[in-house]
């Protein structure tokens, strides 16, 4: 019997027991370059055990809703910031840890400009993005060290349909 997940806007609130929400929410921390450039500061809990922080580029294949999951993995040694460099929207999926296997999957759909940081050692679905060019700068740890964990579910997993879901500004909201 295979269990559906279905996918909720990604709220900070919802996903700060998995990561950080990256994005534009609320007034900017400081005004810089003579006020025309709001920085808003320190956004996420970078976490590298031993290593170096790096900044890769990925480029993923667009996904398509329902969609079931195969896997999860997560990072031991580092935390994983996803930060698109386009508006679209993307898929990101985080489970908790039971016991060394990853618990009941969650669904969040990114609103256009929203970017997450997964924290060290939390299960997490790969990089689904939902529209093209699916392109995405990664900053996550660089060094030796086993630091991926793979789990293929037996039963699959399906992620709902996103239809009806919001596709607002998250600095809107």
């Amino acid at each position: 019997m295979s269990v559906t997940i279905r996918p909720r806007p990604l709220r900070a609130v919802d996903f700060a027991p998995f990561g950080d929400v990256l994005d534009i929410s609320g007034d900017p921390d400081v005004m810089i370059n003579q006020g025309m450039c709001g920085r808003y500061h320190d956004r996420a809990a970078l976490d590298f055990q031993g290593g170096r922080a790096g900044i890769s580029l990925f480029k993923a294949r667009k996904r398509s809703l329902p969609m079931e999951l195969d896997l999860v993995e997560r990072h031991p040694l580092g935390s994983q910031a996803f930060l698109p460099m386009s508006m679209g929207r993307f898929l990101v999926v985080v489970a908790p840890d039971e016991g060394g296997v990853p618990g009941q999957p969650n669904a969040f759909i990114t609103a256009p400009g929203q970017g997450v940081n997964i924290h060290r050692g939390t299960w997490h679905g790969v990089l689904a993005p939902l529209s093209e060019p699916g392109l995405f700068a990664v900053v996550d740890r660089i060094g030796s060290g086993a630091n991926l964990e793979e789990h293929w579910f037996a039963t699959r997993p399906v992620i709902e349909s996103d239809a009806g879901m919001p596709d607002d500004d998250p600095a809107k909201q």
